[in-house]
């Protein structure tokens, strides 16, 4: 498998404008280049200060229907879409303005977000890129929220995902 070396952004700022998925509301999402080992972080130009929540597990506070983050009572609803896009295209520092509390859906997918990076450039920057490398099998169970994954060491990257709702 080839592995991207360096990390990336974007080139310049790109925003798409729609519909939240679940609050209904009118918002635009603007991607904005960062430099290296910023991460990805989400800004809310709609709370005063405009915080921002860094991508991380650890700001997880609700998986029930959309992935939700909260840091310092600050949350940011829906955001795996604008997260795959991002991943997807091996993007590791980017800045993501919200102009409210849910990115727009779009279609549905992450396809609108993808274009609208890809258009805006991809950069490859100085520094390494970090990897996590599996050496031996994970699990993780939470039985009272129906979770239930498995990570396992492969070569290849390869992921089999269930939802049930």
């Amino acid at each position: 498998m080839s592995f991207i070396k360096n990390q990336r952004t974007i080139a310049k700022e790109t925003s798409c404008v729609g519909t939240g998925l679940h609050t209904g509301v009118e918002s635009k999402i603007t991607f904005k280049p960062a430099p290296e080992d910023f991460g990805i972080r989400f800004k809310r130009m709609d709370v005063d200060g405009c915080p921002e929540i860094k991508a991380d597990i650890d700001h997880v506070v609700d998986i029930s229907r959309g992935t939700t983050i909260e840091e310092n009572g600050v949350r940011i609803h829906t955001v795996e879409h604008a997260l795959a896009a991002c991943v997807g295209i091996g993007l590791d520092n980017v800045l993501i303005e919200l102009s409210e509390k849910e990115p727009p859906v779009m279609d549905g997918s992450a396809i609108d977000f993808v274009e609208a990076l890809l258009k805006a450039g991809v950069v490859k920057q100085n520094a390494p890129k970090n990897y996590l490398h599996i050496d031996e099998a994970v699990g993780y169970t939470d039985a009272a929220r129906g979770v239930d994954i498995h990570i396992m060491p492969s070569d290849q990257f390869r992921v089999t995902f269930m939802l049930d709702y």
